[in-house]
């Protein structure tokens, strides 16, 4: 049983790295694109500034929708977690296994893209 576990925990915590480096691209590239915009605007090159600080909006966009998603589902995660735990203590096995599907559903969608 341990080793479900231990096999289920890493399974979770990899999937929530790889949506965190989704996240975290998106970020990169927004602050590249960032930067590029800003040093051509010093350099009076608007056309150009236009064309970086929409491709860094874009990026931003997917990053802040990205990390919202992931906090909204792995919160959703941990209550059902909890209540699991909680009905487990009590002998609820049914009730319990029930709020286990719901976490890994959650956390599953917490680190999806």
């Amino acid at each position: 049983m341990k080793h479900i576990l231990a096999t289920f925990v890493i399974g979770v915590f990899t999937l929530f790295l790889s949506a965190q480096a989704n996240a975290e691209h998106h970020t990169a590239q927004a602050m590249e694109h960032a930067g590029m915009a800003q040093a051509h605007g010093e350099d009076g090159h608007a056309k150009v500034l236009l064309q970086h600080a929409k491709v860094a909006l874009n990026h931003a966009k997917k990053a802040e929708k990205a990390h919202a998603d992931a906090h909204k589902h792995m919160t959703e995660g941990v209550k059902h977690l909890k209540e699991a735990i909680e009905h487990a203590k009590m002998g609820h096995a049914d009730v319990a296994t029930k709020h286990m599907k719901e976490a890994i559903v959650h956390i599953r969608q917490s680190s999806q893209p």
